[in-house]
């Protein structure tokens, strides 16, 4: 099977197969682990101030010389109103007192607390850091930011959940589009969190490839071989691989999340915003059944930053029902060797199914 095509060229690697960039999860060891692969690692810098992504992104280069993406996060950012205060006053004390019926002890913070901080900020440290692939979610850069990203020899990948997004990122010459599937782990990557596209993958895929001419990469529910070579049969140049990686030596998870997830049954995932305020993909729990329905979720980032040190307590507590925990609609055993084993047998177990085809 030959794997090379624009999406190895543009990105030098040998397999056109890139590591999901799952904030909380990746860590620079699977980055690099995934270099290894002769993969594309991408090392999730989401909202992190500058000073978080110098760091994390000198450790990734001291772990490996290979060049590997970037990913942050292009939302807007809600102006604080007098309204919003108000809101998050009274989310913050519902959350309060359910936490103390769950005998969790936790300060959640202030609005007044919160730093929020802008991609833009993020644009400038990753240029100061010579990284030359960007990956983004959430929305489209703005002009400014693809025209200094590109200055700088960048190469581009936007996120998109629709066609209409695809011709947007498309007509913002950026690069390459990755199209995520509704099957994906995790956030949407919709340009909006209201009304978000809610479009079965294949279908999402084949729709994208009759409409832009710019190398895509698929995202959602790719977990083995023949999931793998169905999305290159409907025009994928490039897989990405999320959900699968989540229980490997390097991902960031806990035991007690991990095995959470290995003892998943379809029934429990859930598309849900209580944690984060944006949609995303993963295991419905105690948390999730109090706040989805009710009138106390913030607009992202606001609901994130207010649930993030309670996601935090509770990951020291080994407490699954107050942590999120995101994947995907492909439920799968989670393997526990590294992130290049699992690679690498997917690529030998996919180059097998090919030639028996």
């Amino acid at each position: 099977m030959n794997w090379n095509n624009s999406i190895t060229k543009l990105l030098n690697i040998s397999y056109p197969i890139i590591q999901a960039p799952m904030f909380g999860v990746t860590t620079p060891e699977m980055v690099a682990a995934t270099s290894k692969a002769d993969c594309l690692g991408s090392l999730a810098l989401a909202d992190l101030d500058s000073k978080q992504c110098s760091e994390l992104i000198r450790l990734t280069k001291q772990l490996t010389d290979k060049a590997f993406a970037v990913n942050i996060f292009v939302h807007e950012i809600p102006e604080i109103t007098e309204e919003l205060k108000k809101k998050y006053s009274e989310t913050k004390s519902f959350f309060e007192e359910l936490v103390k019926e769950n005998h969790i002890e936790v300060d959640l913070p202030e609005i007044d607390k919160i730093k929020i901080n802008s991609y833009q900020e993020q644009v400038d440290t990753i240029i100061s850091e010579n990284c030359k692939i960007v990956s983004f979610t959430f929305g489209n850069l703005d002009q400014q930011s693809i025209e200094k990203l590109k200055n700088n020899g960048t190469i581009l990948i936007g996120t998109c959940t629709s066609v209409s997004e695809a011709l947007i990122l498309e007509q913002s010459r950026i690069d390459i589009i990755c199209a995520q599937g509704i099957e994906a782990g995790g956030h949407r990557g919709s340009f909006t969190n209201e009304n978000i596209p809610q479009i079965g993958g294949l279908s999402l895929l084949s729709q994208i490839r009759d409409t832009v001419k710019v190398p895509i990469i698929y995202a959602g529910g790719i977990y083995n071989a023949k999931t793998l070579l169905a999305t290159k049969i409907l025009g994928a140049d490039g897989f990405q691989i999320g959900s699968l990686l989540l229980g490997s030596q390097e991902s960031a998870l806990k035991d007690f999340e991990k095995q959470r997830l290995r003892n998943v049954n379809k029934g429990e995932i859930i598309l849900t915003k209580s944690f984060s305020g944006r949609y995303a993909s993963g295991i419905k729990n105690t948390f999730i059944e109090t706040i989805e329905n009710s009138d106390f979720i913030l607009p992202y980032p606001y609901q994130n930053k207010l649930t993030g040190e309670l996601r935090k307590v509770a990951r020291e507590q080994n407490n699954s029902e107050f942590v999120n925990l995101w994947t995907g609609q492909s439920i799968n055993k989670l393997s526990e060797k590294s992130t290049t084993y699992i690679l690498k047998k997917l690529i030998e177990e996919t180059e097998n199914n090919f030639y028996q085809s």
